[in-house]
């Protein structure tokens, strides 16, 4: 008896193993949580581009009642590029300010990248150390926030929102938000 328990002991093993594997890769690998859902945004102040036009932002400017977007980018990334325009019409349209939190970037060239690209934001901060960042979660850029009029942060999106992104994701959820949704 106990022999046969020695040879099922590594067979029950595999199969837990082979269940919790199996639901693993039924997730979508796209969606990664923040643990900063449903919390107060992070304390900040970030001040402007060096030589650019406009002033910073900071964690105040998320608490004045409206529902905002912070959008991480920076001129040496590639799927912030394939994005902007998004972020540019999304800004266009005037329901939400959106601003840009511009991370480790050399000043120079983020100013040279939004002149080419356009400047939507209502303003911009810069992270060029990249703590603000890391306060906010930010493992790679781009990412894009949803904070609601309190402060509060109530979506993250990882990665370049391009295709239908936009009307699909963020701009339902600014509705419901500015509707009173929680």
């Amino acid at each position: 008896m106990r022999s046969r328990l020695i040879y099922l002991l590594p067979l029950g093993l595999f199969g837990v193993l082979a269940v919790y594997f199996a639901v693993g890769l039924t997730r979508d690998p796209k969606i990664i949580p923040s643990a900063l859902i449903d919390k107060p945004a992070p304390e900040f102040v970030l001040p402007p581009i060096a030589g650019g036009t406009g002033g910073g932002f900071s964690t105040a400017d998320l608490k004045r009642g409206r529902v905002s977007v912070v959008n991480v980018f920076a001129s040496w990334c590639v799927p912030c590029r394939a994005e902007h325009p998004q972020i540019n019409r999304l800004a266009g349209m005037g329901i939400v300010p959106v601003y840009g939190l511009n991370y480790k970037d050399a000043p120079e060239e983020a100013l040279a990248w939004l002149n080419a690209l356009g400047d939507g934001y209502t303003a911009v901060g810069a992270d060029a150390s990249g703590r603000v960042g890391i306060d906010w979660g930010v493992y790679g850029v781009p990412e894009t926030f949803i904070v609601d009029g309190t402060g509060r942060i109530r979506f993250k999106h990882v990665g370049p929102i391009v295709g239908d992104a936009l009307e699909r994701e963020i701009l339902p959820l600014i509705r419901h938000l500015q509707g009173g949704g929680r």
